[in-house]
């Protein structure tokens, strides 16, 4: 039961936003632009809300999607978002731009 009111609780949570930032888009750009290059340090962690947070400040990205073991997702692509995978037991398997 537990673990049903964590993964309802992360599902809720798939679509949540970043505080704007600081700079102002130039030119309609986006100034969402994920970077994957320090994501690995979350690997194997619990999932958390506040964890979720930092990935996002970490990667830049605007969106994250969490993605349960064994859920299938769209294979769209958006620069802007986070897709993270979790294990069985909630635990960070991977975390990608896109």
């Amino acid at each position: 039961m537990r673990k049903m009111i964590v993964m309802a609780t992360l599902a809720v949570s798939a679509c949540a936003a970043a505080s704007p930032p600081a700079e102002i888009p130039v030119h309609g750009a986006s100034a969402y632009v994920c970077s994957g290059t320090a994501l690995g340090q979350f690997v194997g962690r619990s999932a958390t809300q506040d964890l979720g947070a930092e990935m996002l400040r970490v990667s830049g990205a605007r969106i994250i999607r969490w993605v349960a073991h064994g859920m299938m997702i769209t294979m769209d692509f958006s620069p802007e978002r986070l897709t993270v995978h979790l294990t069985p037991d909630n635990r960070i398997a991977s975390a990608t731009c896109g």
